[in-house]
């Protein structure tokens, strides 16, 4: 029996994994630690398991970090952004020499934080990060496509689209716009070149998309995830690329113009004698007029879907697979919390047992991750309804172009 702490357990995506862990006869202590004690403790007394009890952390300071996760067998990490709290985390975790998940999507802190990797393994323990939906579950379902079902690889890409959960808050804001104005790397004709998602090399890099739930012809924009990064490392192939938007496009729209027009800027101006900050003044009014496109767009119940697209060859004809992790009743927090809770099993179950720093793909057996997610949804009674996460639709493209359905399973 395993003691787990999930940090920033109470969140859209903790909260997911925090119900899929405590549903586990793994776990014998679920700790949900969250700056927002109120709504930890919330979450515990709902959850009405005497094996759950949540805590209160600064995941910014490293002492407080430290002193929660003492006595973990595994600490689960939520808390974004990334590359802001990351680095912290993983240094305490280090430190107090516990194993640990994370789903981190920067990609430039993985780059620093993938560089820690002996720092992991003098410390003897394994940290498996990026363990959401992309990066994450895209990684595996890449490496499981290169592996069993081609020859040769010679593309992958990862799409991904996810709107109307009840709460945004300012940090999911931040967030877009830190992916708006970072260089973004893709992984294109057998090399990593950075694009700018404002300039003519971003802007020819999107196109649209058909995803089951949410609709056809969905424009999609170039990401900065980990994926671009890590698969070329441990899958032979000329290009990743990653591509994302947030539903309904009105609401996208107005996040990617109001950053384009440099809102972003957190210096204060001189406003009729009032020091305004372009960046606080574009979070509130981003938040305010959401509501209002919500609602005015009728946009109804949060859904969102993740696709991971695999073209290569096999027996010397063209193939295509497409992978789809697709939600009608969530979106961001089951889609990211139940593949970080798959990888915190597997590693209680000691089958992620190698020293150091990995991504998904580096660590993680693709067909056992697969075959936990149909454990973590039969756990959960409330699933029974059809209307959520219901595993993986799998679909070949034969070199003629035709379309069948494939069941893995999943």
């Amino acid at each position: 029996m395993k003691k787990v702490t999930v940090l920033g357990g109470c969140g859209a995506v903790g909260s997911i994994a925090v119900k899929a862990l405590a549903n586990h006869d793994l776990f014998s202590n679920v700790v949900v630690a969250d700056i927002d004690i109120d709504r930890a403790k919330s979450l515990t007394d709902n959850i009405k398991s005497n094996k759950m009890s949540s805590e209160y952390v600064n995941a910014e300071d490293i002492k407080s970090v430290k002193q929660v996760i003492k006595g973990s067998d595994i600490v689960l990490n939520c808390v974004g952004p990334f590359y802001k709290s990351v680095k912290t985390i993983l240094n305490a975790v280090i430190e107090e020499k516990i194993d640990y998940v994370d789903v981190c999507d920067d990609v430039d802190v993985t780059l620093e934080i993938l560089d820690w990797d002996q720092k992991a393994k003098d410390a003897n323990i394994t940290a498996l990060i990026g363990m959401g939906s992309s990066p994450g579950a895209t990684n595996l379902l890449a490496k499981y496509a290169a592996d069993a079902l081609l020859d040769t690889t010679e593309s992958i890409d990862i799409f991904h689209a996810h709107g109307g959960e009840p709460i945004e808050g300012a940090g999911v804001i931040g967030h877009r716009f830190h992916c708006m104005t970072i260089d973004i790397p893709m992984y294109l004709n057998g090399k990593i070149e950075y694009v700018k998602y404002f300039e003519p090399d971003g802007i020819a890099l999107r196109q649209t998309f058909d995803f089951p739930v949410l609709g056809n012809n969905i424009i999609l924009y170039p990401y900065p995830h980990p994926e671009q990064i890590t698969l070329p490392k441990y899958i032979k192939t000329n290009q990743v690329t990653n591509k994302g938007t947030v539903i309904p496009s009105e609401y996208y729209d107005l996040t990617r113009d109001i950053c384009k027009l440099g809102f972003y800027d957190k210096n204060p101006l001189d406003v009729k004698g009032q020091k305004i900050v372009p960046y606080d003044f574009a979070i509130a009014f981003i938040l305010r007029e959401r509501d209002r496109i919500l609602k005015e767009t009728n946009f109804g119940q949060q859904r969102g879907c993740c696709s991971v697209v695999v073209k290569g060859i096999k027996n010397d004809a063209k193939q295509e697979y497409r992978f789809h992790m697709a939600s009608r009743s969530q979106a961001l927090g089951e889609g990211t919390g139940i593949p970080a809770a798959a990888g915190t099993i597997l590693m209680a179950l000691g089958k992620i047992n190698k020293k150091g720093v990995f991504p998904p793909e580096g660590c993680v057996d693709p067909l056992e991750f697969m075959g936990v997610i149909p454990q973590i949804m039969k756990l959960d009674s409330s699933k029974t309804d059809g209307q959520s996460f219901g595993g993986i639709l799998v679909q070949h493209i034969d070199v003629n172009g035709k379309m069948t359905e494939m069941n893995l399973g999943i």
